[in-house]
């Protein structure tokens, strides 16, 4: 599937008190078509969302799948033309389409980037994984949430960044004055695909993007797909 430049209209959340030409990680992408996963190499985006819906097949898929999964991580190192037959194989045949969905995601990450592999782990979570705010020290990360609560994020210009990591002096988020309001907190939904520029993303320093992972309900579940740069 191409990822060609997008000439779709776009949603973005910017500072109002930036020029959100040149100020990183000013801006978010949001968008309905995959084409607007490009605007993630533009300096003042810091995060792009494809709003994509699932196939009634996919949303049956997904849940035998974690129904049925033992282990709780699928972890591998993958190119494009290998990822469908290796995917089919460690998921089983039953889950086939779930399989081909990913794979598919593992070709557009690689060819937007022009990276010959990607480091693919997708998990089922029962806990949350990443419960505080942080940003991640690499240059973009895909992240898609196949079923439960997903990933959320705050606006460049809505945090706080004294109060990242140790600064926060041990305080939960909404206590340690990271971010002003609750309805500051964006959530993505349940199938959308989110690029995460990170801190390791050239010049962009202090301005990766600020997520987490959210506080999954007793006897719930969470299926997260993620895609890194391999090296």
């Amino acid at each position: 599937m191409s990822v060609a430049s997008p000439a779709a209209p776009l949603t973005a959340i910017t500072s109002p008190h930036a020029d959100n030409q040149t100020e990183l990680g000013s801006k978010a992408v949001i968008r309905q078509d995959p084409e607007a996963l490009a605007e993630i190499y533009n300096d003042n985006t810091n995060i792009v969302v494809w709003q994509r819906r699932f196939s009634e097949q996919i949303e049956n898929t997904v849940s035998e799948f974690v129904a049925s999964r033992a282990a709780p991580y699928i972890s591998s190192i993958l190119s494009p033309s290998e990822a469908p037959a290796l995917l089919r194989k460690e998921m089983g045949a039953s889950f086939g389409a779930l399989a081909d969905d990913v794979a598919e995601l593992v070709d557009m990450f690689c060819c937007l980037f022009e990276l010959q592999q990607a480091g693919l782990r997708m998990t089922v979570l029962r806990d949350s994984m990443c419960p505080k705010f942080h940003v991640d020290h690499v240059p973009c990360r895909l992240v898609t949430t196949y079923t439960g609560i997903a990933t959320e994020w705050l606006p460049h210009h809505l945090v706080n960044r004294d109060k990242l990591g140790i600064n926060s002096a041990g305080k939960a988020d909404h206590e340690s004055g990271l971010y002003q309001r609750e309805t500051d907190i964006q959530r993505m939904a349940r199938g959308e695909v989110a690029l995460l520029k990170g801190e390791g993303w050239l010049g962009n320093q202090n301005a990766g993007l600020v997520h987490r992972s959210p506080a999954i309900a007793t006897g719930h579940s969470r299926l997260l797909l993620t895609l890194d740069f391999s090296n």
